[in-house]
């Protein structure tokens, strides 16, 4: 059996539970909101949608409830205000987040442990120290959604499947997150050999372009609609994925650094082995000197605002 739990049905939370909904990988999810009624909405709404899915248990509980769920995740916290970055919420969700953790402690056995309330790298630190859990098994949807967006962006440019390029963000998921450029390809092709072989004519775009494109991307869908919740709905149900089906998938998921890439008690977005087991490993990528003096730059962006905390 695969319980889910996700605490905060907000508009990230309400999402994911669809998405996970329709997916299969769980056998039963729980909707945890400090808005017991909304919860209840949720989950008697997507109960009504049972007969055309497989067969899932759904229904809105409290804390006692995230009893012997394989993954809880943490949705709940203050929304981003179009203007605001990811790192100006810090105070207020870290309080949310610690509340959280100490209401679920008593319940906390083999679990895993999945954060996306932001900004993600700070909270999935606050609930690691909060929970006392194994580092592997704590962590954050990070760079995931950012490695995406990376790969749309490069396939919308050379007119490939985005599904066959192959790119990754590190880092801070925010405004100091790096792209690795040195490591992007399409289908093994490395990006300057594939775009010079093809028939179609390509004025390249400049990394730069593709990179403001990148990082400003939750800022314009925040001032557009207000919230963004597809695209983090569909990268935590990867994660989550690679967790219930022991995937063993490689993904930038925020986690724990302790020498790792040269950096000490943070967490921030690597690329990570994620199987049943949480994050199994920690993969060093090779990085171009300037690459690495950016996760560095990345990395005291983090550690200014940990400090903060008083952590």
């Amino acid at each position: 059996m695969s319980k889910v739990a996700i605490i905060g049905v907000g508009d990230v939370g309400a999402t994911l539970a669809y998405t996970l909904q329709l997916s299969g990988l769980a056998t039963e999810i729980v909707l945890v909101d400090l808005d017991k009624e909304r919860a209840e909405g949720h989950s008697l709404d997507m109960n009504h949608g049972l007969f055309f899915i497989p067969p899932v248990r759904i229904y809105a509980g409290d804390y006692p409830d995230c009893k012997g769920a394989k993954v809880i995740i943490i949705t709940a916290g203050a929304r981003q205000k179009p203007g605001e970055t990811r790192l100006e919420l810090v105070q207020r969700n870290a309080g949310i987040c610690k509340s959280i953790v100490n209401q679920i402690t008593p319940y906390l056995e083999e679990n895993i442990l999945l954060v996306t309330t932001n900004p993600v790298d700070v909270m999935t630190l606050v609930v690691l120290k909060s929970s006392g859990l194994p580092w592997g098994q704590v962590l954050g949807s990070g760079t995931v959604l950012d490695s995406a967006r990376f790969r749309y962006a490069l396939s919308q440019r050379y007119n490939v499947d985005a599904r066959n390029v192959h790119a990754y963000v590190i880092g801070e998921h925010g405004d100091s997150e790096v792209l690795l450029w040195s490591s992007v390809n399409i289908s093994g092709i490395p990006l300057e050999s594939f775009w010079k072989g093809s028939r179609i004519k390509y004025t390249p775009t400049p990394p730069s372009q593709i990179e403001e494109t990148v990082r400003k991307s939750a800022y314009h869908i925040i001032e557009a609609k207000g919230f963004t919740n597809y695209g983090v709905s569909l990268a935590m149900l990867r994660i989550l994925g690679a967790i219930l089906r022991d995937e063993h998938s490689v993904l930038t998921v925020s986690t724990f650094l302790n020498g790792g890439y040269g950096l000490y008690d943070l967490c921030l977005s690597v690329p990570c082995m994620v199987s049943a087991d949480g994050i199994e490993r920690i993969i060093e990528t090779p990085l171009l000197a300037e690459e690495s003096a950016a996760l560095q730059k990345s990395a005291g962006v983090l550690k200014s605002v940990i400090k903060s905390l008083g952590y």
